[in-house]
């Protein structure tokens, strides 16, 4: 018994230790499986689970899955493969909580798009590559994507969610102007005599994507800054398809869905991608993903939506986060299958994709790249609004800032590479900064 005065204490680590464990039941199971026909073997997956990071002295988990569909060799491929992940890690600031470390996953996938892209451009290799990759943290799904590759959710009740952007010119009419914005062309091949055959493509180089990771040899105007949309799943759970345009050519979503209900991850996948070879052969590399995501409690069973909806279910399903909950992510969502959207942004300009909620964490390193993570003297950093159209307001802290190689990564994409006037007025810009950082 407490004598009065006296207070039972329950140290810091033992309330982490119980909220971890909490969350460890909270969490679902996720189960994968892949299949690939392979024509060209240009296609590459990125399949990590359990990957953990430290918070408090406890431990938590995510999973990471990444398809990169290679074009012009498999070099940009294998090269996103192996360092995307890496580099969108090393842009989120240290020692965040889960809420945070959820909150800057999409400016921390745009920086990690921009230098994979400009680290691969500096080795002078002339492939490219889409990329669709998923980051998986509770029932929090985050999915960035370039290219034409695409990611579906279909949820516990059967609506179908479209998490990622298709980036063919064809389609996409926005990119076509931004292209042309930018200094590219947009035309079909022209084989003379004013026929012109096949899909709208940029010029120079004749892609028919308007971004992708490397492609050097085609313009700056390719740009690899994905859109990156972010949802929470209810506790249902479903079912999420990452497949190539091998795919995506040949079905539509409900037809993958359809094809693949009640198989297992893995079977669904290789039914998948049969389905999609059927019809017309192996035209094109034919990849497929397939996640499912159960509540713990049902993780036995294959994932069978109750009913299924139609394609009207498509936007009325989305929930948007309300300012009143943006601080509850942790928090169950009790509306049977409600997909709640918490973030999408698709612009191409890094200034608007880099400024949004800054860190304040991270104002004790405030002299790093936004992009590439490298430190930089205050002289050195170059704000993000050096060259926006409300220059007069800028300030020496308004952050985030390039060093020098990425500002000019960022104003090549936009066709603005400084020169003349426009050179000297960055550098009086700089130094005036300098100035009243250091007085």
């Amino acid at each position: 018994m407490c004598t009065r005065g006296e207070h039972h204490t329950v140290s810091l680590s033992v309330l982490l230790k119980r909220e971890l464990a909490i969350e460890k039941i909270e969490r679902p199971e996720i189960v994968h499986g892949q299949a690939c026909q392979s024509k060209k073997g240009e296609d590459f997956t990125l399949i990590k689970t359990e990957c953990e990071r430290v918070v408090g002295d406890g431990v938590s988990t995510y999973s990471v899955f990444g398809l990169f569909d290679g074009h012009n060799g498999s070099a940009a491929a294998i090269y996103a493969k192996e360092n995307l992940l890496n580099n969108v890690l090393a842009a989120i600031p240290p020692d965040l909580n889960r809420d945070e470390w959820i909150a800057a996953l999409p400016r921390a996938l745009v920086a990690g798009f921009v230098k994979t892209d400009k680290d691969f451009q500096e080795k002078a290799r002339t492939s490219g590559t889409t990329v669709t990759f998923m980051i998986i943290e509770g029932w929090v799904i985050t999915v960035a994507s370039v290219g034409d590759s695409r990611c579906t959710l279909e949820s516990a009740e059967g609506a179908i969610y479209y998490l990622s952007a298709d980036h063919r010119l064809e389609c996409n009419e926005e990119e076509r102007e931004r292209i042309i914005a930018s200094g590219g062309e947009v035309g079909r091949l022209n084989t003379g005599g004013g026929a012109e055959i096949g899909p709208l493509r940029c010029w120079p180089g004749g892609l028919c994507l308007s971004r992708s990771i490397g492609d050097m040899d085609v313009g700056e105007f390719i740009v690899p800054v994905p859109y990156v949309k972010q949802v929470k799943l209810s506790s249902t759970g479903g079912r999420v398809i990452i497949s190539s345009d091998g795919v995506w050519d040949e079905l539509s979503a409900e037809t993958a869905y359809d094809c693949s209900r009640g198989m297992p991850a893995e079977t669904a996948a290789a039914q998948i991608v049969k389905e999609a070879v059927h019809s017309k052969g192996l035209r094109d590399d034919t990849t497929c993903i397939v996640i499912d995501i159960y509540p713990r409690e049902k993780s036995s069973t294959v994932l069978q939506p109750l009913k299924k909806q139609g394609k009207g279910m498509f936007k009325s399903m989305f929930r948007k986060r309300s300012s009143e909950s943006s601080s509850h992510l942790g928090k169950e969502n009790n509306e049977l299958d409600v997909v709640e959207e918490l973030f999408e942004e698709g612009s191409a300009m890094l200034s608007e994709r880099l400024d949004a909620k800054y860190p304040i964490c991270n104002m004790f390193k405030l002299f790093v790249c936004a992009v590439c993570q490298v430190e930089i003297q205050p002289r050195e950093g170059i704000s993000i609004y050096a060259d926006s159209s409300n220059r007069g307001k800028l300030r020496a802290w308004d952050g985030p800032f390039l060093c020098l190689s990425c500002q000019e990564k960022k104003e090549a994409m936009e066709g603005k590479r400084p020169s003349g006037d426009t050179a000297v007025e960055v550098t009086s810009l700089l130094l005036s900064y300098t100035s009243l950082w250091v007085h």
